[in-house]
């Protein structure tokens, strides 16, 4: 079903679990504990969730009103056989309301209601673009109250290599920037409160207090500046009612899934790295590309601002939601209209859209992003209002995604759903709720089947699906950090820009007193950072800051003269892993034993060799290498370990995707034993089947599969790293990366790694923090003295081999050295 729900946030912070408490400790010990414990012990609230920027919706205001009941009543249709969900429609409230912005008058000290709600600062343009203001306040009046919305502009949305496409006469023409009036903030005097307006024309967007909320629009896209008002609709939705309407329905409690368990079983099986890593935790970037269909164009009065307005306003209501719950930015890099036609076919098919968009992508889009997802006024004859590749991000065939037209709330959370899906996580049918509930009170959760009104978190299972496709080696891409939009220097917005040497955005970004009015502080060499320590000074070369999270993942290590960790790569496809049962490929061990695994749950594994050998080569059913129309092909004996895969101990439900068809049951007495050579074709929405053996495993000695084919690694032309004068990769001192590039070990250096160059030792003669005191101090000068006393770096590597310490301090396991231990959130 597609939903009409809207997206709101949530806060994001620790989750206020207690630290686990030392175990007592003999004698004189016990006060160097406590020590530790007042050091590491505590973890910063994580920065209060900024909403995200404002809507730009361009409708009359028949259209509006129009599309409010329609809205109203498609929600009241979808939910008439439960008289509990009617109520729920009925509680949304609308009014008109005259917004005003709040200025001050000379010689006048407070604030003064003015009918103008424009905020284009005077006589200021950058590249012909109006400029808008840095700061301003609203006041609305309705539903018998009247808020006041304190907002800032939102600087975080676009990249500093952010341009826009259009066409003339068939050909390309790129402007950099954009009109930006995208602002987020808060109710004054209403705590935990959040703001997301858009000011281009009229106010557009949402906000929210502990109660209600709210959804604004003007009723006219017309308007001039001498005009006394702007009438405004304005609705509301009763939340606490909502809540409880939505858990009281009835879901099918005979049905079973076997994710969760499966989950936890992949949970423990990466347990230890996925505490030292943080991957999770780390922030991440996503760089998203928009694409409008030439329809989209002409429905915002084939304006090109009107049009990437509105997908800016769209990607700004994501981007709240991914960075409070899944620590992942979305960043525009880019929109792209097709204002004299469509650059493929548009069609209410959207599995056809999905290919032809992918080969668009592959073929004419030459902008780096890591996911590219169209915009198209098209009603999909489908179940769901879009279509992306599952786990597809980063690859440039992939990462796309093609969705319907809606209103901006309803339109975001699609977009929302869709990104998820390259992202690796699952649509959430209704047999999984009562195990995959959220908090959210307002309505279900974003993935759900169902659909939901106002939809606007993912549930426990999404997070933890989005997690476990990091630790398999997903989503490498989203680990580098863009520049943020060209625009003046801004000291406060979280971005070192030029004439800063840094910016701590909030003040929890930075350490100490490392920086002031964006510059360091005397004597500090950085100021966040995984590889800034709490004295502001640099974590020595070797240090590690990102672990490697499987065996063809390459961990980082800072590199001595910067606060931040380097680009996360992976081995180049081909290494092998898992004692030699697997191949790397994008960073993933691939073996079928895992394929198996991940489809079936744990308990699964690849079937024996016997099988393939047999069946495979039949062409039926039962085994084979594809289809070829109606009729099955045949694999070649040199290809059958890449056709149908085969597994032992399916279970009913796949824990992705759905069976088409039927599990198909075999089993074989063969050397004394019966062998199950059980497959089933596993799809998913994308169409992919998951029910064939997967790119990159293992079919021989030094080959891999590739597209049903068993071919040599040397033939898939993968870029080689430089060879060391001992005719070794690298030089045999480092691994070759998915860029080509040599990682070389801790005492080894050069493009060939062919440079002795150890590790110095950094027990000698330390450079001092800040010289100013301050009132962390004390703290700093315990914390140094502790990383300088070998005796008690012993005594904690004991305390984390009996798993006493906050598992957050991962630094202190070091081989080598062990510097400072800093606090990180799970």
């Amino acid at each position: 079903m597609k939903p009409p729900g809207s997206i709101s946030l949530r806060q994001a912070g620790c989750d206020g679990r207690r630290r686990p408490a030392l175990l007592p400790l003999l004698g004189r010990l016990g006060c160097l504990v406590s020590l530790l414990l007042l050091l590491h012990g505590s973890c910063s609230r994580a920065r209060t969730a900024a909403a995200a920027a404002g809507l730009h919706w361009n409708e009359t205001a028949s259209g509006i009103e129009e599309v409010l009941a329609v809205e109203e009543n498609t929600f009241q249709k979808s939910n008439s056989s439960n008289s509990k969900n009617n109520s729920y429609s009925n509680a949304i409230q609308k009014e008109i309301t005259l917004p005003s912005r709040l200025i001050y008058y000379i010689n006048r000290d407070s604030e003064t209601p003015y009918h103008v709600l424009d905020t284009r600062a005077r006589h200021q343009q950058k590249l012909d673009k109006a400029v808008h203001l840095a700061q301003a306040s609203f006041q609305i009046e309705a539903f018998g109250s009247k808020l006041i919305l304190d907002l800032t502009l939102n600087n975080d949305l676009l990249s500093s290599n952010y341009v826009e496409i259009h066409y003339e006469d068939g050909k390309p023409k790129f402007s950099k920037g954009g009109e930006h009036c995208y602002y987020h903030g808060s109710i004054r005097g209403v705590q935990d409160s959040k703001v997301a307006l858009s000011t281009c024309n009229g106010l557009h967007g949402m906000f929210e207090d502990s109660t209600y909320l709210y959804l604004i629009e003007p009723m006219d896209l017309t308007h001039t500046a001498e005009s006394q008002s702007r009438p405004h609709i304005i609705q509301r939705t009763y939340g606490t009612q909502a809540s409880k309407q939505l858990q009281d329905l009835e879901t099918d409690s005979n049905s079973e899934w076997p994710f969760l368990s499966e989950l936890q079983w992949l949970r423990r099986r990466r347990r230890k790295r996925a505490l030292s890593r943080g991957v999770f935790e780390e922030m991440k970037y996503l760089e998203l590309m928009i694409v409008n269909d030439h329809k989209m164009f002409k429905r915002h009065r084939s304006s090109t601002a009107y049009t990437n307005n509105f997908a800016k306003s769209v990607v700004n209501l994501v981007d709240a939601i991914y960075k409070e719950q899944l620590n992942t930015r979305v960043v525009l890099v880019a929109v792209e209209t097709w204002t004299d036609r469509d650059r493929i076919n548009i069609q209410p098919d959207p599995l056809q859209m999905l290919h032809d968009f992918s080969k668009y992508r592959q073929h004419y889009i030459k902008q780096h992003a890591d996911a590219v997802h169209l915009l198209s006024n098209v009603t999909f004859h489908y179940k769901r209002s879009s279509l992306s590749y599952f786990g597809g991000v980063c690859s440039v065939a992939r990462g796309v995604g093609v969705n319907e037209y809606g209103l901006p709330l309803p339109m975001a959370q699609e977009l929302a759903q869709s990104l998820a899906q390259n992202l690796g996580i699952q649509w959430e049918p209704a047999a999984r709720k009562p195990k995959c509930d959220c908090t959210e009170s307002w309505g279900g959760c974003i993935m759900e089947e169902t659909g939901v009104y106002h939809s606007r978190k993912f549930s426990k299972c999404s997070i933890a699906e989005y997690k476990e496709f990091l630790l398999r080696g997903g989503g490498a891409c989203l680990f580098n950090r863009p520049t943020k939009l060209f625009e003046a220097t801004e000291c406060g917005n979280g971005y070192v820009e030029a004439g800063e040497e840094c910016d701590c955005g909030f003040r929890m970004e930075c350490y100490a007193d490392c920086c002031k009015k964006c510059s360091l502080s005397n004597g500090a060499h950085c100021s966040d950072g995984p590889c800034c320590n709490t004295s502001c000074l640099f974590f020595p070369r070797g240090y590690d800051c990102r672990y490697a999270v499987n065996e063809c993942d390459i961990a980082e290590f800072c590199t001595g003269d910067s606060g931040q960790c380097p680009p996360n790569l992976h081995k180049q496809d081909g290494y092998a892993c898992d004692s030699n049962q697997g191949r790397c490929y994008n960073g993933e061990c691939k073996t079928r034993d895992n394929q198996c695994k991940y489809i079936w749950g744990s308990k699964s594994s690849g079937s024996d060799k016997f099988c393939y050998e047999k069946l495979n080569t039949e062409g039926t059913t039962k085994g084979n290498c594809g289809k070829d129309g109606d009729r099955w092909i045949q694999c070649s004996k040199h290809d059958v370990f890449c056709g149908f895969l085969l597994c032992t101990n399916l279970t009913r439900v796949p824990r992705v995707g759905q069976v088409q068809g039927e599990i198909i049951p075999n089993s074989f007495y063969h050397q004394g034993r019966i062998v199950d050579c059980s497959g089933a074709h596993v799809l998913l929405d994308d169409d992919t089947d998951l029910g064939y053996v997967e790119d990159g495993a293992p079919c021989g000695p030094q080959m891999m599969c590739l597209d049903k084919k068993c071919l040599p690694i040397q033939s898939l032309n993968i870029s080689s790293c430089p060879i060391g004068s001992n005719g070794k990769v690298c030089s045999g001192h480092g691994v070759c990366s998915n860029e080509a590039t040599c990682i070389c070990n801790f005492s080894w250096a050069g493009t060939d790694c062919s440079i002795d160059d150890p590790v110095r030792d950094t027990g000698g003669k330390k450079d001092e923090g800040p010289k100013e005191m301050s009132k962390n101090e004390g703290s700093i000068q315990v914390n140094k003295a502790l990383s300088e006393e070998m005796p008690f770096k012993k005594l904690l590597l004991a305390l984390l081999d009996f798993g006493m310490l906050y598992s957050g301090c991962s630094g202190l396991a070091q081989k080598r050295q062990i510097t400072a231990c800093r606090c990180r959130e799970f």
